[in-house]
């Protein structure tokens, strides 16, 4: 069963997601350009290592969009209400719609949504019954490429051979140090967030 599309007109979730791809675009240009290209053209690492860190780069942008778009359980104008479970359905006093228990009105989107979890402005949609396991892919993702690139940033320094020819791009090699810190910053505050928030999900589905 494909999902079906769903998109949020909201200036602040547009912003937030603008930022997401910023950092995301940063770390894919620069990560590679900075220290995987180099290192394998002297090798150091292996072509297995810039691969894998292209396709989390992929899976990770992949799930976010898929995340964004997705619809979270948004209710229908005129639900068709099963007779078994009429008595499972309330009224939702700010849409004047009848909705089923453990929904949730949205002030963002402007509707009611099945198991509505919460609204996240970083991919400017709800997480409800409908794209919470598309959420929860999008959090481990993360997770991953904000680890590999830590590990990567933390290597270059302390555990790769140094390189023996500059950099042939001249802004890259002169501020090579400023901008593996900015990434390491990125990923840290990154992985930090997305680690409590997926700890906080997974205790929320087993419990």
């Amino acid at each position: 069963m494909g999902q079906r599309i769903h998109f949020v007109v909201d200036p602040q979730g547009w912003c937030c997601m603008g930022l997401i791809i910023f950092v995301w675009l940063y770390n894919t240009i620069f990560i590679p350009k900075v220290i995987l290209f180099p290192h394998y053209e002297e090798g150091n690492i292996s072509v297995v290592a810039v691969l894998c860190y292209y396709f989390c780069s992929l899976f990770c942008i992949a799930s976010f969009f898929r995340a964004s778009v997705a619809d979270p359980g948004k209710l229908p104008e005129n639900p068709k209400i099963p007779i078994a479970e009429r008595e499972h359905w309330e009224l939702c006093n700010k849409c004047n719609m009848m909705r089923p228990k453990r929904s949730h009105h949205c002030s963002r989107c402007g509707h009611c949504v099945r198991r509505m979890d919460h609204h996240c402005p970083w991919i400017n949609n709800c997480v409800g019954e409908d794209n919470h396991w598309l959420f929860l892919q999008l959090c481990f993702y993360t997770q991953i490429l904000s680890s590999y690139t830590l590990i990567l940033d933390f290597c270059h320094y302390y555990y790769f051979l140094p390189l023996k020819k500059e950099n042939w791009d001249v802004f890259a090699f002169r501020h090579e140090l400023a901008l593996l810190r900015i990434s390491a910053f990125m990923g840290l505050i990154i992985l930090g967030g997305i680690s409590r928030l997926f700890y906080t999900q997974l205790m929320g589905i087993f419990t």
